[in-house]
């Protein structure tokens, strides 16, 4: 069963993965999501602003939310 990466990049974010989750970066096919991720490890490892880390993790949360309701590769096929 092939996960897709929205579901293992929610897993990862939530639970603090976030060497995996730089994994995950690095190999998707979704520069967006790539991007999303890239930008909240930066925010997450070098800034000092709390709001900034927030935010960004926000940003890659609802982007998660967003396109898990438009990929049709999220039905699990049993």
């Amino acid at each position: 069963m092939d996960i897709p990466d929205y579901d293992k990049a929610l897993y990862y974010t939530l639970w603090g993965y976030w060497d995996d989750l730089l994994v995950l970066m690095v190999r998707t096919n979704d520069d967006m999501l790539s991007k999303k991720i890239q930008l909240f490890l930066h925010a997450f490892h070098y800034s000092l602003d709390e709001k900034k880390i927030m935010e960004s993790h926000d940003n890659l949360l609802y982007y998660l939310d967003h396109a898990m309701k438009y990929d049709p590769s999220t039905v699990l096929k049993l």
